[in-house]
């Protein structure tokens, strides 16, 4: 378990797991009122909170399935990615591709954050490449069954 200095500037709860084994924290909307989102329409939705991760991880931003299962509402850009030395208000821009209006309440859990650790990486320019059972083979080689 690692420790995340947090800022909390609005009026929510900090971020808790729901269960013992969960990978992502519940974030919710830190709004004065509601937020009308309508069809194709995208915002950006405030938290309230500001994080300092532990350098050598990130946070995930990612959709909430219930939201994306039953009123057609996700996040762009998916998963948005916290860097460690990022220090600004989290902010979750979701998107509404239903065709009907979403309200954004206060408090409404919008989005889970997955905190990971991660590696940084060097390129090494080579020649070529070594060969693998793969190979090139891209979008759809695998078919459909």
């Amino acid at each position: 378990m690692i420790t995340i200095k947090v800022v909390n500037t609005g009026h929510q709860p900090l971020p808790t797991y729901a269960t013992a084994e969960s990978a992502g924290m519940d974030l919710r909307a830190n709004l004065d009122g509601p937020i009308t989102l309508r069809p194709m329409e995208r915002q950006l939705i405030p938290t309230g909170l500001c994080i300092e991760l532990p350098r050598g991880f990130e946070a995930q931003i990612r959709p909430r399935s219930g939201l994306a299962l039953k009123h057609g509402v996700t996040i762009l850009n998916t998963p948005g990615t916290i860097d460690s030395d990022y220090r600004g208000e989290l902010k979750v821009l979701l998107v509404n591709f239903s065709t009907e209006d979403f309200v954004v309440n206060d408090g409404e859990r919008i989005a889970q954050m997955v905190v990971a650790r991660h590696e940084t990486a060097v390129f090494e320019p080579v020649v070529a490449l070594d060969a693998s059972e793969r190979g090139t083979g891209g979008y759809g080689h695998t078919g459909v069954k």
